[in-house]
């Protein structure tokens, strides 16, 4: 069984996933465009809650990019899913609204 991931480890994968995407530009302009951000932006951007998950989430839309990114850092794609979820925090059940 693989260790618990750590909102530190998701939080350090989600950085190297915007290396990863800022790296190509065929990998970044579609995550920009995404957000609506600029590259100017993203330095801002990235101290916004939720960017981290965001950009997990924008990995994890595309297969061939989670495969590519978790063959790059030979990681499982799972977890990258599970670093997403982590980023992203508790997710309101269905009693919780009211």
């Amino acid at each position: 069984m693989a260790p618990r991931q750590t909102l530190q480890d998701a939080e350090d994968m989600a950085i190297q996933a915007l290396g990863f995407l800022a790296a190509e530009p065929e990998r970044i302009g579609p995550f920009l465009a995404a957000t609506g951000l600029d590259p100017a932006g993203l330095r801002t951007a990235a101290s916004e809650p939720g960017f981290l998950a965001a950009v997990l989430e924008h990995i994890g839309s595309s297969d061939s990019l989670l495969l590519e990114f978790a063959e790059n850092l030979r990681l499982n794609p799972e977890s990258v899913a599970q670093a997403c979820r982590l980023l992203a925090g508790p997710q309101p059940g269905p009693g919780d609204f009211g």
